[in-house]
């Protein structure tokens, strides 16, 4: 690894990365707008400019260059002398912010980007207290450019990230610069509006205000926001990302830095795709049925009421008459602790890979970023835990098939899905169950066959960890209290199997890894630096 010299401290370097990479990841603050580390570099905002030693013409001693480079635009080479803490420095920096404040507006109190802006920061830090501009300004018109984002253009600072990403990234390229000087912008093309799947990372990408999301427009003050790190529910690429919630409630999701998987970005499919957690038709109430109606359950009685009927189902024949359906939407501890809840009370009960949702091709983009067609996280996890369990098995169609043959005494069935999972017909089969647990978010047509109808809480309600299609576990925590009314999985299933005091993703997967080595290897990306963006 090459070691460079950067004001008077020497530091090491991964190589092949430009030098302003290099000094983030050293923990300098070094201004940039235009470069990204997932972008062809451009070298245009001239913030991250600094010196560098070279050899004199006349002398060949090293000396300092009487020039600035950009460090963005300038890669690591191993006893090379740079330094930014330096006047010369310091000056261009003060000169580059004061032209870019000379037409941007003073709208920093109703500005989405208040409180994470960078041109905000570094005004602070690098520019004037005051303006020397006596002119009017020149104002650039808001645009609606799409159906989910909004461009504020007299905010811009045409650092070309949004343009280059739509180009390198998403390869759809609606985004352009046009004008030239002071009175150029970012546009769409004429009846071209930006709607590629990939197109709310261009509002991530804006270091100033000028992008906004038109579903987070003006819905929160960010430092009123805790953020929180998960992992996607709506694919089985595992993206990770940060949920940003107040009370309660959840206000946006942003990419989470993963080198593994998404790198810097999500689909927009991951960004929206969380509303139904605060869906009113969520369910929120257990129930038992009793004398052919649907009546209220204590969440205190059902743990002793389950074992009852499990213990019932199986004292024949050790449970040959019992199914466990576990659903991809559960996280790989709470398949964990259900199936061997079912399993200590009916050895022979099968386990089922619960329904798994496939929506057209996967869909890979021109630098590799994938939108999978899988729109399950944890198929992988489940079957893990199902062929560590050993014993019967099933798919899920194996399992409906032999409901509807009226093999099945008594059935857990797990859902947790968003959208409507099961058919008529495929209900009418699991029907025949004489005892049917359901354990689910939203009304399903195995209602009207149900014996027990128990609430769940969505992903965001929950912690533990999620196998991608790849088979990387990842861990993601919990956001928001469950829903009123409504238990954690993993705190009922915790509960069913008897474990003391109360549940905890990572105590779980401890005890998973005494059985299943595989769940004591779980991958946690690499934090970005500090001062990157």
């Amino acid at each position: 690894m090459p070691k460079i010299t950067v004001d008077g401290k020497q530091i090491e370097c991964r190589d092949g990365v430009p030098v302003l990479q290099a000094v983030l990841e050293a923990g300098w603050d070094v201004p940039h707008y235009c470069y990204h580390p997932g972008l062809s570099v451009v070298a245009s905002c001239r913030l991250c400019l600094m010196e560098m030693k070279m050899p004199h013409p006349q002398t060949k001693e090293m000396d300092w260059a009487p020039k600035l480079f950009p460090s963005c635009q300038t890669p690591v080479k191993d006893g090379m002398e740079v330094r930014f803490a330096s006047e010369g420095v310091a000056s261009s920096q003060s000169h580059v912010m004061e032209y870019y404040l000379v037409n941007h507006p003073l709208d920093c109190p109703v500005c989405d980007k208040a409180g994470e802006c960078y041109l905000q920061d570094y005004s602070e830090k690098f520019g004037h207290a005051s303006s020397r501009m006596v002119e009017d300004k020149h104002k650039n018109p808001k645009k609606d450019i799409g159906s989910k984002t909004l461009l504020y253009s007299d905010r811009c600072v045409v650092c070309s990230r949004c343009v280059r990403f739509g180009d390198e990234v998403a390869g759809a390229g609606e985004l352009r610069v046009i004008n030239r000087g002071h009175r150029a912008e970012i546009d769409v093309f004429p009846g071209v509006p930006l709607e590629n799947e990939l197109q709310g990372n261009v509002v991530d990408l804006c270091p100033v205000g000028a992008l906004l999301s038109k579903d987070f427009l003006f819905q929160q003050r960010v430092w009123n926001l805790r953020s929180t790190p998960s992992v996607d529910p709506t694919t089985s690429a595992g993206a990770t990302i940060w949920i940003d919630h107040n009370d309660d409630r959840i206000f946006r999701v942003r990419p989470r830095f993963n080198e593994k998987v998404n790198e810097w970005w999500i689909s927009d499919e991951t960004r929206f795709g969380w509303k139904y957690v605060a869906d009113s038709k969520r369910l929120n109430q257990p129930l038992q049925r009793d004398n052919g109606a649907m009546k209220p359950l204590r969440w205190e009685a059902a743990p002793e009421l389950l074992r009852r009927l499990l213990d019932e189902a199986a004292s024949a024949d050790q449970g040959v008459g019992v199914a466990c359906v576990l659903s991809p939407m559960l996280s790989c501890e709470e398949a964990w602790l259900l199936s061997t809840f079912v399993r200590s009370r009916a050895p022979q009960a099968t386990l089922v890979t619960g329904y798994v949702p496939v929506s057209g091709p996967d869909k890979t983009f021109p630098k590799g970023f994938k939108i999978s067609a899988e729109k399950a996280p944890n198929r992988r996890g489940v079957e893990s835990i199902i062929k560590a369990m050993g014993g019967p098995n099933a798919t899920f169609e194996q399992f409906v098939k032999s409901a509807g043959d009226g093999k099945f005494k008594l059935a857990y069935v797990t859902g947790g899905y968003p959208q409507v999972w099961l058919t008529a017909d495929q209900a009418r089969a699991i029907g025949k169950v004489q005892t049917l647990i359901t354990h689910d978010l939203f009304e399903s047509a195995l209602d009207e066959y149900a014996t027990i109808r128990l609430p769940g809480a969505s992903w965001a309600e929950r912690e533990g960890s999620f196998m991608n299609a790849d088979g990387l576990i990842q861990p993601f925590e919990r956001a928001l209290k469950p829903l009123d009314g409504v238990k954690s999985d993993g705190q009922f299933f915790h509960e069913l199997v008897g474990r003391p005091g109360l549940y905890r993703g990572a105590k779980t997967r401890e005890a998973m890894a005494e059985k299943i080595p595989a769940f004591g290897d779980i991958f946690v990306p690499r934090p970005e630096p500090e001062h990157a963006h």
